[in-house]
């Protein structure tokens, strides 16, 4: 294998010759011309450096005046040196790492983890004559418009920008070819192939199983799929429970993450322990049997024409891999959705209820009792937590999933599967495998405790926003770059790092410091204010002129999550939030009502009663106590 040379992107063609002109005298033995080399070498490459992340700031500070967000992002993400985990060698199935790029094109293990196990025949003839409505133009232009932009191209390489260009012709010749698909229910072979990028994850990069696949389509393709879409959706909110929030709309990460700690705060505030268990599945997306998904589809009351068209979307798909080495041969896809599909979410959902109700998890008797209602799962789309008020109700549940998913090709990988209780527990075991047991669990990106506490994640985030901090020193010491640019950049890039799941947190006096602490080390790091400098907070916050403080900002974002679920009718979050635990119902007390608005008027906002209809405002200050703005907004 051909060893590329490393360059630095900043290094100029003098530094480049010199390099040359340093590895011949090193050839020669020349060591005094060698070491003159190194330090001449040196200060040009110093002077390169410097003069190109000059233009880098300046492009930043010209992209952040023009409003153009997402250059401005991308160049800072340039700048600063983001990693990028580079695949080199890999090894084979029998543990052997090869050098020939052929092999390294990973064909034989992405042929293998798509294969097709044909224990169960499809003896579907793929077309039915009950049709749904035409497709018509207006949805065609509407999925154009709608298809996020800025993506990479499948193989035909004609992005979506080029048919939004040609607006109204791109949509007659796009609604003809989705008429005629429709019809026929037979999909262009174009559009039922794929372009495989592996992208790494944490581990070994070496082993293939470390690495998940996004598949590159067809941007033409999009437009039918996000059709086909849109008619299914009703059936999807029909038949999904409200325990998955993932690829849900108005469901966020914060809306389960919130969840959870509600029920760890029933549990403490009743005394009852509560035993959870994350479930982990190896490789779930891409596990999934078509067949099975098919019958799913059919016994959820998806009519046939679209299930028609999604079995002969599947049927006879190919795929390529592509590396930095080139592309494989074509191989058929026999299992699984794609990761990037626009359907994908949606039928892996559907196909994770369908475990769920044969596990019979809403009749089973064992969960948390809130509110009158049984609770014993929250999922993210193949993100599953199992909960139980005792340890032999959580492992029967446990059990009940896993012989499910192996009926319709889903494993549990027991590595990975933890088990956290805020109560006593035993070890577990699941087919000769110990089953770990911790006090800790990272859910969703938040860190979740047995005991419940909040301090934990939220020294973890101001951690996180720490070192992101840190990790843009070069743009922020830059003098190309303005104050106000700067500020900017640290409530959009640094403080949302921070705030990650604040909505549930419960914050205490001795975090709320650390947090205003926080805030203050930014702000002085922003300005090159070393530590020892006698230089008050006061005169901090008068020349960074943040407006509201990072706390006053958290509470805002708290107020409003509460706000966003109180007027939900009948939602899980709503009566976990408000609802009690066992027979005892409790709602938000005024004692709780009072502390919130005592904290408002303490910590960035002032909290206003409205006259006669009962709405409620913010007039929103910094945390320090001076007043930024007389106007006052809706909590909604």
């Amino acid at each position: 294998m051909e060893k590329k040379c490393k360059k630095a992107k900043w290094l100029s063609g003098d530094a480049l010759q010199i390099a040359v002109k340093r590895k011949e005298a090193k050839s020669k033995g020349e060591k005094e011309r060698y070491k003159h080399l190194i330090a001449e070498f040196q200060r040009i490459a110093r002077r390169d450096k410097k003069a190109f992340l000059s233009d880098q700031c300046k492009e930043i500070e010209e992209n952040n005046r023009m409003g153009k967000t997402r250059d401005l992002f991308k160049k800072i993400r340039d700048t600063k040196g983001t990693f990028h985990a580079k695949r080199g060698l890999i090894k084979d199935r029998n543990g052997m790492d090869l050098t020939e790029a052929e092999d390294i094109k990973v064909q034989e293990y992405t042929e293998e983890l798509y294969k097709k196990y044909l224990h169960d025949q499809d003896n579907h003839d793929g077309v039915i004559t009950h049709l749904e409505p035409d497709i018509l133009e207006w949805e065609v232009k509407w999925a154009l418009e709608s298809i996020t932009t800025n993506k990479a191209s499948g193989g035909d390489g004609i992005p979506v920008e080029l048919f939004q260009i040609l607006k109204d012709d791109a949509v007659k010749v796009l609604h003809s070819i989705c008429q005629q698909i429709w019809k026929t229910q037979q999909w262009p072979q174009d559009w039922k192939r794929s372009v495989f990028i592996p992208i790494p994850k944490k581990g070994n990069a070496k082993e293939c199983s470390n690495y998940h696949t996004i598949a590159l389509i067809t941007h033409a393709s999009k437009v039918m799929l996000k059709i086909l879409q849109a008619r299914l959706q009703q059936y999807v909110n029909r038949e999904l429970l409200d325990v998955q929030a993932g690829f849900r709309k108005g469901r966020e990460t914060r809306d389960q993450i919130a969840n959870i700690r509600w029920i760890m705060k029933k549990g403490r505030e009743f005394q009852k322990n509560i035993y959870f268990c994350f479930i982990d599945y190896a490789k779930a997306f891409d596990c999934v049997d078509h067949n099975k998904l098919r019958k799913i589809l059919k016994e959820m009351g998806i009519p046939d024409h679209p299930t028609c068209l999604l079995r002969n979307l599947y049927v006879g798909q190919e795929a390529t891999v592509r590396t930095g080495h080139g592309t494989t041969d074509w191989f058929q896809i026999g299992k699984g959705v794609h990761q990037g599909c626009i359907l994908s979410p949606c039928l892996f959902n559907l196909y994770a209820e369908d475990i769920m109700r044969n596990t019979g998890l809403e009749e089973a008797h064992a969960g948390i009792k809130i509110a009158g209602r049984n609770i014993n799962n929250l999922r993210y789309a193949d993100d599953t937590t199992l909960m139980a008020e005792s340890e032999e109700e959580l492992k029967s549940l446990l059990m009940k999933v896993k012989e499910e998913s192996e009926k319709v090709g889903l494993k549990l990988n027991i590595q990975k599967i933890k088990i956290m209780a805020s109560g006593p527990i035993n070890s577990w075991q699941i087919d000769g495998e110990t089953v770990e047991t911790v006090s800790d669990f990272i859910f969703l990106g938040s860190k979740i405790t047995a005991d419940g506490d909040c301090s934990h994640e939220i020294t973890r985030c101001l951690l996180l926003g720490r070192k992101v901090m840190t990790n843009l020193d070069s743009i922020f010491k830059s003098r190309d770059i303005t104050l106000p640019t700067k500020v900017h950049l640290v409530k959009a890039m640094v403080f949302p790092v921070v705030m990650y799941g604040c909505e549930s947190w419960t914050v205490k006096k001795a975090e709320r410091r650390r947090i205003d602490a926080f805030e203050l080390w930014c702000w002085r790091r922003l300005l090159r204010v070393p530590w020892a400098a006698r230089k008050s907070n006061q005169s901090i916050l008068k020349e960074i002129s943040p407006g509201c403080s990072l706390e006053g900002i958290m509470l805002k974002l708290k107020l409003q999550h509460f706000g966003h679920l109180v007027q939900r009718v009948d939602s899980l979050e709503k009566t976990l939030m408000l609802g009690g635990s066992g027979q005892e119902e409790k709602g938000t007390t005024e004692d709780e009502m009072a502390g919130w608005h005592h904290r408002l008027n303490g910590h960035g906002f002032g909290w206003t009663s409205g006259v006669g209809n009962g709405q409620g405002g913010l007039v929103c200050c910094d945390s320090w106590g001076r007043k930024e703005s007389d106007m006052t907004e809706q909590l909604n």
